[in-house]
């Protein structure tokens, strides 16, 4: 084994553009997986995230497609031959620019599917005809449905982040999935951690796999400096203040635990001055892409997320992820400081524990298998406090952050108030009570009370009533039976 991409042996388009994107020396995970992989054998491969590896199964998998190569516009002569599975759709898009960028000058050509969007544009590209087809389980099983691709001839599959996509409910789809694909097949399974599951996963769907497992089972990376700070649940704002401006930090993925507070968080941060930008899943999908690419591109400094950008996301150089909330997946812990430190660069990793956060820090701890010690957070005097409104208080006066027409961020200054009466001139004043108006009374009722006329002994409806009624007692109302002859008379 070497170390050294140059000395991999790959095609000469494989090789160019290994070197137009800088790679030099294989990352642990790569040194061990490719050359397994390009003996064609099934690989069970478990890093920590930030490691390289989708170089590590997309550069052998390119090496062995490339004697398929053509250059034909026939969509027959371009058939699915590698599949790569993914949960999230960012991590989808992410690894098909990567297989892009790798196979830019072959003839092999690579597309996406994923949810959330519309499928004719997917559809015209795959009947276009694609080598290497990267998918979401769930858009992949509308289109096989659809009869938009089919799946008879592929001969690689790649489950990346396996876990995840345990962990949402997907070993349905992807049971259903592999039940397309032949039986002759190469099935590589990556994974962050490995898992119970992920082994019984890995012992149904791969043939005598060659487990390479480059780090301790949920180890974070040694590079991370990690920060467990003790602050209440009202000054975690104020603390992730303070903390970006003691550290000089430009740029910094906020994990919340929900979808809600994300959208809540963003906003805030947004008034306080803070370029910010949320994604969660009930974003549409142009907005999550556009988050993703506002925060790449450095228009905005803090993406607030959920755990559905803790998993795969490369986006390099990023310095600093904040846990304003502790996961309440011990394993998502790992993932989420993931997004720091890649490659071997440095990073920070700044957790924010409440009161209530104690278990969740112990199952962490237990996780890592690293002692944990929370730490007190003294807050600068210069470091305003913001309540839950949005409010900055200095200790002196109160006025909303970002509430100025000059669209620079600076708070308005509070009206200017009357001067206060002095106290011994309060005290010497004479105090009124308030008093409620008398009520206005109606002088009738002040009148003495006056007997009237003698009630009748009847009603006078009944007075009528007894005046006309009959002699033999029936009331006037009942009309007497008419006479008629009888025909035949009682004996």
């Amino acid at each position: 084994m070497t170390s050294s991409f140059s000395n991999l042996s790959l095609a000469e388009p494989l090789a160019r553009a290994v070197a137009e994107m800088g790679y030099e020396t294989m990352t642990p995970i790569q040194e061990q997986a490719i050359p397994v992989v390009l003996q064609g054998r099934d690989v069970m491969g478990a890093a920590q995230t930030g490691t390289g590896k989708t170089a590590a199964f997309a550069l052998p998998l390119l090496q062995r497609m490339m004697k398929h190569e053509n250059a034909s516009t026939s969509p027959a002569r371009h058939p699915v031959r590698a599949l790569v599975l993914l949960p999230t759709r960012e991590l989808a898009v992410q690894v098909a620019e990567q297989v892009k960028l790798y196979a830019k000058h072959t003839n092999l050509t690579s597309a996406v599917v994923f949810g959330g969007m519309d499928m004719k544009p997917q559809t015209l590209e795959l009947k276009k005809g694609v080598e290497v087809l990267v998918a979401t389980p769930g858009r992949l099983l509308d289109h096989i449905e659809a009869k938009n691709t089919v799946l008879n001839q592929v001969e690689y599959v790649v489950l990346d982040e396996a876990d995840r996509m345990l962990d949402i409910g997907f070993l349905p789809d992807l049971q259903r999935i592999l039940s397309y694909l032949p039986k002759q097949r190469i099935t590589l399974l990556f994974s962050a951690t490995f898992s119970p599951e992920i082994k019984r996963l890995a012992a149904s769907f791969l043939q005598d796999p060659v487990t390479i497992e480059v780090a301790r089972s949920n180890a974070t990376a040694s590079t991370v400096e990690q920060h467990f700070y003790s602050v209440g649940a009202d000054d975690k704002r104020r603390a992730l203040h303070q903390i970006l401006k003691a550290r000089g930090l430009k740029q910094a993925f906020v994990f919340v635990n929900s979808k809600l507070g994300c959208a809540k968080l963003a906003r805030s941060l947004e008034r306080e001055g803070l370029k910010t930008t949320a994604l969660h899943g009930d974003k549409s999908q142009d907005e999550r892409l556009k988050a993703l690419e506002s925060f790449k591109s450095g228009e905005v400094d803090l993406l607030v997320c959920t755990d559905v950008a803790a998993r795969g996301l490369d986006i390099k150089d990023v310095p600093a992820v904040f846990n304003f909330d502790v996961p309440f997946n011990a394993e998502d812990y790992v993932h989420r400081i993931g997004r720091t430190g890649r490659a071997g660069a440095s990073g920070l990793a700044v957790s924010f524990v409440a009161s209530s956060d104690q278990r969740l820090v112990l199952d962490i701890e237990k996780l890592i298998k690293t002692k944990i010690e929370l730490e007190p957070l003294e807050f600068e005097e210069d470091t305003p406090r913001i309540s839950e409104q949005g409010r900055i208080n200095d200790g002196r006066r109160m006025y909303r952050q970002n509430d100025s027409d000059d669209g620079q961020g600076q708070g308005r200054a509070p009206e200017a108030r009357p001067p206060r009466e002095p106290a011994e001139r309060r005290e010497r004043r004479e105090y009124t009570p308030h008093r409620q108006p008398a009520a206005v009374r109606d002088p009738f009722f002040d009148r003495p009370y006056e007997p009237g006329a003698p009630a009748p002994s009847l009603p006078s409806w009944e007075a009528s009533s007894k005046a006309d009624a009959p002699r033999n007692g029936t009331s006037a109302n009942i009309k007497p039976r008419k006479k008629v002859a009888a025909l035949f008379k009682s004996a």
